[in-house]
C-alpha cells in the first residue's frame, strides 16, 4: 500500500518540480508513495487570494492567516480522510532520523504545511499534530524544510529504494556516522584506498568499517555516540580507538 503525502503551500510549483526528479519520482514509479500538492491560495476568500496580513499589535513583516490553512486542512481531510499534520516552523521540534522513522511508520496520510512570512497566526497550531524545525537558521519559508523531510521519510518506505539493506548502514542510524567510502581509481595523487578494502576478506572489512564508523562519530559527533547502545565488540573497538588517540596526544605533548 502506498504512502500518501499531501503538501499545502503557496508555492505548489516547487513541489511539482521536485516530485518529478530523483528519489521521489522513483518512489512514485514503484508505487511506494502518492504525492498531492494543494495550493493554499485556493482556500482564500478574497479576489486577491490573500494568505497573509499585518500583525495585531504592530511589528515588522506579515503574518500567515489561520483561515486559509484551516479551510485547506478541512477540505483535504474531507476528500482524502484523516491526516497527520506537520507544520514547519522555527519553534518546532528539531528534525532527526528518529522522527523520520516515526513519520514513515505513521499509519495516517501525511499533510505537510510550510509556514511562511514573518510568522503565523497562533491559532493554526490548534489544528496541527506536530511542529518541526530543521535547524537554528533563517529561511524565507518552510518549503525547503518540507522537501528535506519528504526525502528523509520516503527513503525509509518499503519499495522506495532498490537496496533496502543499505539503510541500516547510513549515518545517524543507531547514532553512528557512516564509515568512509572509496571507489575507483585506487590511487589519487598518491592517496590510496586502504589495503583492507582490497583484501577480499569480508569479516576483516566489516570490522574495519565498524571501527571507522565508531572513530568518525567519536571525533566528529561525540554528542551522537553518547546516545549509542554499544555491543561488546564495539566496546572493544572503542578501547582500541581511544588507546590509539591517546598515544597520538602523548606524542604531540612530548
Amino acid at each position: 500500500m502506498s504512502k500518501k503525502i499531501h503538501v499545502l503551500t503557496i508555492f505548489p510549483e516547487i513541489f511539482s518540480c521536485v516530485s518529478e526528479e530523483g528519489l521521489l519520482k522513483v518512489a512514485k514509479d514503484r508505487g511506494a508513495i502518492e504525492i498531492f500538492i494543494h495550493n493554499l491560495r485556493d482556500f482564500t476568500k478574497d479576489r486577491h487570494r490573500t494568505t497573509d496580513d499585518t500583525p495585531y499589535g504592530g511589528g515588522a513583516g506579515m503574518v500567515m492567516m489561520a483561515g486559509p490553512v484551516i479551510r485547506g486542512i478541512n477540505d483535504i481531510e474531507s476528500r482524502f480522510g484523516r491526516t497527520f499534520k506537520v507544520l514547519f516552523t522555527p519553534q518546532g521540534e528539531p528534525f532527526n532520523q528518529k522522527i523520520a522513522h516515526f513519520l514513515a511508520n505513521e499509519e495516517k496520510q501525511l499533510l505537510l504545511i510550510p509556514a511562511h512570512y514573518e510568522g503565523m497566526d497562533e491559532r493554526i497550531t490548534d489544528h496541527i499534530d506536530m511542529e518541526l524545525s530543521v535547524g537554528d537558521f533563517i529561511l524565507s519559508g518552510g518549503e525547503i524544510p518540507a522537501i528535506l523531510v519528504m526525502d528523509a521519510v520516503v527513503r525509509l518506505l518499503p519499495n522506495a529504494l532498490g537496496n533496502v539493506s543499505s539503510l541500516s548502514e547510513e549515518s545517524f542510524e543507531n547514532n553512528l556516522l557512516e564509515y568512509p567510502h572509496y571507489t575507483r581509481p585506487n590511487d589519487i595523487n598518491g592517496k590510496k584506498v586502504p589495503d583492507i578494502l582490497l583484501s577480499g576478506h569480508h569479516e576483516n572489512i566489516r570490522k574495519w568499517r565498524l571501527k571507522e564508523s565508531l572513530k568518525r562519530t567519536l571525533i566528529k559527533r561525540p554528542d551522537l555516540i553518547l546516545k549509542h547502545e554499544f555491543t561488546d565488540e564495539e566496546k572493544s573497538l572503542l578501547k582500541e580507538i581511544t588507546d590509539e588517540l591517546n598515544s597520538v596526544v602523548k606524542e604531540i605533548l612530548k
